[in-house]
């Protein structure tokens, strides 16, 4: 059974029987040639004809059809139809054969698709040779394509998704609490940024929502809030001792920096995606409930 793009080209879990000796399989002798395009003759499957275009990275391609506005770019969406074959002809995959193109993200998919993607325009189609190192490799695994791979790829349509937010550089002070900072009995680092308007404080009952951004005391970003575009809202008691403490001395609309020891977060060995050590959080209270 044919699996969806996002399997085949993302992920690698499944391709379709044809790919592993099904009976059914496409045979090359088959397998229909490009129609000429813009003075383009007909176009092979097994390899890429002396006029196709290359990149540094082995990738090549000729335009079928052009497209029109701006490429598509890595942090898009796009929607596709597309259909794959090995150096044989042997035909793998086809979005035309569910009737239903493709939509993922560009970062979502195989090196050489993320390449040709990010140079072609809406309603573009394009035939593409794509070596094995831009693929899965040379290495057979059950139920991947190996070697190199032929695409034709249609680009339907472009879903743009908004520039990222630049991640924001480290406070110069993340690597110990300065004089102007108030510390708590807890070793708890606190001073206020922005102030806020009010005069409630949120308990550890309450449940909080914020834009956060962690640093490490060495510098590293390894988590925030404003990354995402999305606040974070949790329930208070349900976060680490340092934001317990810390979240309770503000007003809504506060922006705090807190220098947060290894005892109140998550201790002196990293676990996971957890860091260790004192931790450095800049915290801007949005809003909390009760």
């Amino acid at each position: 059974m044919q699996r969806s793009l996002a399997l085949i080209i993302a992920v690698g879990l499944s391709v379709t029987s044809a790919c592993a000796g099904d009976p059914a399989r496409t045979p090359a002798a088959t397998v229909p040639e490009a129609p000429s395009a813009g003075g383009v003759p007909e176009v092979p499957i097994g390899g890429p004809p002396a006029e196709a275009e290359r990149s540094a990275s082995g990738l090549a391609w000729i335009v079928l059809r052009p497209g029109e506005g701006e490429p598509a770019r890595a942090q898009d969406r796009v929607v596709a139809h597309y259909t794959g074959w090995l150096p044989d002809g042997t035909k793998f995959d086809s979005s035309h054969d569910r009737d239903q193109p493709a939509t993922f993200p560009v970062r979502a998919v195989i090196p050489g698709w993320q390449e040709a993607l990010q140079t072609m325009r809406a309603g573009e189609k394009r035939r593409v040779w794509i070596p094995a190192a831009l693929a899965y490799g040379e290495v057979a695994r059950p139920g991947v394509p190996t070697g190199p791979l032929t695409f034709d790829i249609e680009l339907l349509e472009i879903l743009r998704e908004p520039e990222p937010v630049p991640d924001p550089p480290a406070p110069p002070d993340v690597s110990a609490p300065p004089d102007d900072a108030t510390i708590t009995a807890s070793g708890l680092g606190y001073k206020v940024i922005r102030p806020g308007t009010g005069t409630r404080h949120p308990t550890d009952e309450s449940t909080v929502t914020v834009h956060y951004t962690g640093w490490t005391s060495d510098g590293r970003m390894f988590d925030s809030s404003l990354r995402r575009g999305k606040p974070f809202t949790a329930r208070l008691e349900h976060l680490i001792a340092g934001w317990q403490e810390g979240v309770q001395r503000m007003v809504e609309g506060e922006v705090a920096r807190l220098w947060i020891p290894a005892a109140l977060a998550y201790g002196d060995q990293s676990s996971g995606n957890r860091p260790a050590g004192m931790l450095v959080f800049d915290i801007q209270l949005i809003s909390f409930e009760p």
